[in-house]
């Protein structure tokens, strides 16, 4: 007797899109993000970053990495699919007097013509995409033969990667959407961007310090949409469980024992340079 394959699920991307921009804009991602600038001065100086290039932020959130780029002089656009995001990121522009162009757009159909940008930013944005194929084409498509991406994505090792597989043990990702902390390793960066692109990768450290595991987790619940979203999806038996898991995770990362939450997230810092 022959048996068919069974056939791959078919995902309904519209609606997996919709949970979630309702994450991310639950809660307030801008309290976490700006903790995190660090990592957009960081990623800046990775694509050795002139005042005179055009610059494209997306997935910007609160405007890490774009704030860093206009400090630097650069004609920068922030995008992020969520407005109120956005409107965080055009304060924190306005307060410093830069001059930054924000628009609402989504990774995976970018309103800008081919080759636009000299430079392409995400950090820990672009790789929360659901059609990676997909975001990966448009970051390609909008950059200029010879110009680079630049990119900071969560590895799967890591203490957020790890953090995300524990959210996946209570609330399941949607069947056939591959994990985002896929853009964490280099050798699927260079599967997604093909020829096209040259890939350099490096392992970086990002460093949570917060005032105790309890902090943490209480912080997280209250501002992080994804985990505010799968503590309130879950019924309170499953909370103490999830939290329980959450304190055990920080336990195997933190580096001090003085009370206080000091724990390192690697991340993997990426610039692909779009061959001409």
């Amino acid at each position: 007797m022959n048996v068919q394959p069974a056939m791959p699920p078919t995902i309904d991307f519209v609606s997996v899109k919709a949970r979630q921009q309702a994450a991310w804009a639950s809660g307030d991602y801008a309290a976490v993000g700006t903790t995190l600038q660090i990592v957009g001065e960081e990623l800046c100086e990775a694509v050795d970053l002139r005042s005179n290039q055009r610059v494209l932020d997306v997935a910007a959130g609160n405007g890490n990495a774009t704030l860093a780029a206009a400090r630097r002089f650069a004609d920068v656009v922030s995008t992020d699919y969520v407005a109120a995001l956005l409107e965080r990121g055009r304060e924190r522009a306005r307060a410093e007097g830069l001059d930054v162009t924000f628009q609402q757009a989504d990774a995976e159909a970018l309103p800008f013509p081919d080759a636009s940008f000299d430079v392409i930013l995400s950090t820990f944005g672009v790789m929360f995409t659901p059609r990676q194929e997909q975001a990966a084409r448009e970051l390609i498509r909008v950059c200029r033969p010879g110009g680079k991406i630049g990119l900071a994505n969560w590895t799967p090792e890591g203490f957020i990667g790890q953090v995300f597989k524990t959210i996946g043990k209570y609330v399941p990702p949607a069947p056939g959407v591959k994990s985002p902390a896929l853009w964490g390793n280099k050798g699927h960066l260079e599967t997604l961007f093909g020829a096209q692109a040259v890939v350099a990768a490096a392992s970086k450290t990002f460093v949570f310090r917060y005032k105790s595991p309890r902090h943490w987790v209480e912080f997280f619940r209250q501002y992080y949409g994804p985990v505010l979203k799968t503590f309130a999806a879950l019924d309170p038996e499953a909370r103490v469980g999830l939290e329980a898991d959450l304190y055990a995770l920080i336990d195997r990362f933190n580096a001090t024992r003085d009370g206080t939450l000091v724990v390192p997230s690697e991340y993997l810092e990426a610039v692909i340079t779009k061959q001409n």
